[in-house]
């Protein structure tokens, strides 16, 4: 039978911000279920985000399970639970407190860490209480801030904090400018016209091939030092820094067709995290120093590597250090080593064209 009276709990209020509130009391499993749920991070079919929590990891939850079975095991660590609405909060005096949560219609609050131990904790056949921290958050977008900075000091996925960062606002500035990258690599990613959609690996797109961290990085890079620092300035300038990204990458699958259709980064050094990078690079001094924006433009700057690369077989020449194509790593002298390679052929391609280009006829003024 649903529940249809509230959940009552005497807890300990902890004096903190005076924006929120925030307490600590003991349930069960079961109780924090009713009144918790984990709000699992996806997109649906138009790309948009929801939710916030990593998928299970059912090893994780397996070994804690095995543990909490042991009639000895404890469980000090706290689930934190954060509500926007639904509680309801009684002083008793010198810091105890009674919480009311309603949960007529399903649970109110969102589970914002410990969802492995919940999980584990819920299959255990036994009479276990775990310590709740809960918080008392304004709106939605304060819940999904907390979580962010709550778990950004700990051990969870990268990967996972970046594609929710622009989901929330009043970061420090280096979350900030991953913010601003993070949204653009969905964008690039999600949008059915882009050239890499759903290459991106994400939590969110698990099947994608490149890592949604490098590609942060060339918006990053850009956006700070390059052609996309004055492009983000103009109208439309979201939809611009992505379109200039998808069509290079459209470029370049048309000139090293064989070398990216159907290649993962161990089959070809062109999908692999240094090689992203490096043709970022490319792109950069494309867009800045002929106006490349078009695919097409984007082709006539990239003939020139042709024949002149080893993504898929054969060795590279760095300047007489000769390596193995498949030795180039995501480390960072690999990554210069083959950045310097490429963009000094397109530099010397471009200067050759200038000099082959024919001086502008002079008008001679009529007599």
């Amino acid at each position: 039978m649903p529940q249809t009276t509230p959940l009552t709990f005497s807890a300990i209020r902890a004096q903190q911000s005076a924006e929120h509130v925030v307490l600590t009391f003991a349930a069960s499993a079961q109780d924090v279920l009713s009144f918790a749920m984990i709000d699992r991070i996806g997109r649906d079919a138009q790309g948009e985000l929801s939710g916030f929590q990593r998928p299970q990891v059912a090893g994780h939850i397996r070994e804690i399970q095995d543990y909490l079975e042991k009639p000895d095991s404890v469980l000090p660590n706290p689930i934190v639970v954060a509500f926007t609405e639904g509680v309801q909060i009684r002083d008793l005096g010198n810091g105890v407190c009674e919480i009311s949560i309603d949960v007529d219609g399903g649970p109110r609050g969102l589970v914002v860490d410990g969802q492995q131990r919940l999980t584990a904790l819920s299959q255990v056949g036994r009479d276990f209480q775990v310590f709740v921290s809960a918080l008392v958050c304004r709106d939605e977008a304060e819940l999904r801030r907390q979580f962010v900075l709550i778990n950004n000091t700990r051990p969870l996925p990268k990967s996972l904090i970046y594609e929710l960062l622009p989901t929330v606002d009043d970061l420090p500035a280096r979350l900030s400018k991953r913010s601003q990258a993070a949204e653009l690599t969905a964008q690039l990613n999600f949008r059915k016209s882009s050239s890499l959609h759903r290459l991106i690996k994400m939590h969110t797109q698990p099947d994608g091939v490149i890592a949604d961290t490098i590609v942060q990085r060339i918006f990053m890079e850009s956006l700070s030092d390059g052609v996309m620092r004055g492009l983000i300035r103009t109208k439309g300038g979201d939809r611009a820094c992505v379109d200039l990204i998808s069509n290079f990458f459209e470029a370049t699958k048309r000139i090293f067709k064989h070398e990216w259709e159907g290649q993962t980064p161990a089959t070809s050094r062109l999908r692999h995290g240094a090689g992203i990078l490096a043709m970022g690079a490319v792109m950069e001094i494309l867009a800045e120093r002929t106006g490349a924006r078009t695919v097409e433009e984007f082709e006539g700057g990239l003939d020139c590597l042709v024949g002149r690369t080893h993504w898929t077989s054969g060795s590279w020449d760095f300047d007489g250090e000769v390596r193995r194509w498949n030795s180039i790593q995501n480390i960072n002298r690999d990554i210069t080593l083959l950045t310097h390679h490429l963009t000094s052929i397109v530099k010397a391609d471009l200067r050759a064209k200038r000099r082959a280009s024919p001086a502008p006829l002079l008008q001679v003024a009529a007599e």
